[in-house]
């Protein structure tokens, strides 16, 4: 049986298609049209319709007649379905044994010493990071400064997490205050902490960490974007580790709603913006640090000009100065 490929499915899609469609239109098409003849426009297409039974010669009207697809359909396609499943199963199995060496070699001693610090650029950190979680065994600790990720994004993340912690993994992950005002967000956290995973946020900025095990670490490349660091070297780890530990002390249970909590996490981010006012940063830096929109970012210093009966920020800067202000005093509701 003849074998198609990509060549033969895009002279099938462009020109078999229509020719096959103009046969079907006009219940055939003469065997002396000059289009399918030696060197004819369509010879290329009619060959391949002939090749695939999808038209057949009529000698008493000396003529080619259309054949019903749904036969020639199923002797074209499942061979090719069934190839499709050797390979993908052959694929799979290949990943496991790719996966077994990665994970002997990451545990080996020489690892940590060797390979303390490595650099991985564009698509193969997504690929880097999801064969990093599969290994994970007891813990993980993630930092997720973004709020805008994609309900697409956090769809897929939602059930390789579930994956994780029902292996037994301990995980939980830290966001911003400002991650409360996603809804994509707060479907994925539901769906996480249902399975045992714990998820806080914090008013402070911090960089994007994921720390597996206390073994790996995964950080952002402070100039390039597009750079993840890998840290092995367990001293650092266990540095990045605590970092993590600290900010989580000071976090709040993102499934806690109750109205005191809420008026808290305001507070706090009002601090904040005062703070990024009183510093002078820039408002794309501090709608950044707050993980806000630059609008939103924009709403609060309205509100702080209204509240402070300021009509510039030189004005509100001054003010909050007059009075002492520094961003540092939130006053907080008594657990």
């Amino acid at each position: 049986m003849a074998s198609y490929g990509p060549e033969q499915r895009a002279l099938f899609e462009d020109d078999a298609a229509k020719l096959y469609d103009e046969i079907c239109q006009l219940g055939g098409i003469a065997s002396s049209d000059y289009r399918i003849a030696d060197g004819g426009e369509l010879r290329g297409a009619f060959d391949l319709l002939a090749e695939m039974g999808l038209i057949s010669y009529d000698s008493e009207q000396d003529r080619w007649a259309p054949e019903d697809p749904a036969g020639v359909q199923s002797r074209i396609v499942s061979p090719l379905s069934q190839e499709a499943s050797k390979l993908l199963a052959e694929s799979s199995q290949w990943n496991t044994v790719f996966g077994n060496l990665a994970l002997s070699f990451r545990r080996a001693p020489q690892a940590s010493t060797s390979r303390a610090i490595t650099y991985l650029r564009g698509p193969v950190i997504n690929d880097f990071l999801e064969q990093l979680l599969t290994e994970c065994e007891e813990e993980l600790l993630t930092a997720q400064p973004e709020t805008g990720r994609r309900p697409g994004v956090l769809a897929q993340a939602a059930l390789r997490d579930i994956a994780t912690v029902e292996r037994g993994v301990k995980m939980r992950t830290l966001y911003q205050h400002s991650a409360r005002r996603s809804s994509a967000t707060h479907t994925y956290v539901a769906a996480v902490t249902a399975q045992g995973a714990e998820v806080r946020t914090l008013d402070e900025f911090f960089n994007r960490m994921i720390v597996v095990d206390r073994r790996v670490a995964v950080i952002p490349h402070q100039d390039q974007s597009l750079v993840a660091v890998i840290v092995r070297e367990p001293a650092v780890v266990e540095y990045l580790a605590d970092v993590f530990e600290r900010s989580w002390a000071r976090a709040r249970p993102f499934t806690n709603r109750e109205t005191s909590l809420m008026k808290d996490i305001a507070s706090e981010q009002r601090a904040m913006t005062m703070r990024m006012l009183i510093e002078g940063h820039a408002d794309p830096v501090s709608a950044k640090r707050l993980g806000v929109s630059p609008r939103t970012y924009a709403g609060y210093v309205a509100d702080l000009k209204a509240e402070y009966e300021a009509e510039t920020r030189f004005q509100l800067g001054y003010t909050m100065g007059r009075l002492g202000v520094s961003g540092q005093e939130v006053e907080l509701d008594e657990d």
